[in-house]
């Protein structure tokens, strides 16, 4: 899982095992991400996170998913422990 929120964002909720870079930070921060490894963007409702994800597409990844509804709807689908927001 990529997330792409604030570092305040994150702080208050978090997916485990996250990798946090903001969107922001993505094309300065590439190095950090393998194109051979599956990749889930996440934001807070999927809006930053497809942006990203259309990024890394162009920039050659292949393996990429955009986290519908974010974090949001992981915390109401999948993970209840996880704060809304």
């Amino acid at each position: 899982m990529l997330d792409v929120r604030e570092p305040n964002e994150f702080q208050y909720a978090s997916i485990s095992n996250s990798l946090l870079i903001p969107l922001h930070q993505i094309p300065e921060r590439l190095s950090e991400l393998n194109k051979q490894q599956a990749i889930i963007c996440v934001c807070h409702h999927g809006f930053r996170s497809q942006q990203a994800a259309h990024y890394l597409e162009h920039s050659g990844f292949t393996d990429l998913a955009n986290l519908q509804g974010g974090i949001d709807a992981w915390s109401v689908h999948c993970d209840t422990s996880v704060p809304r927001y």
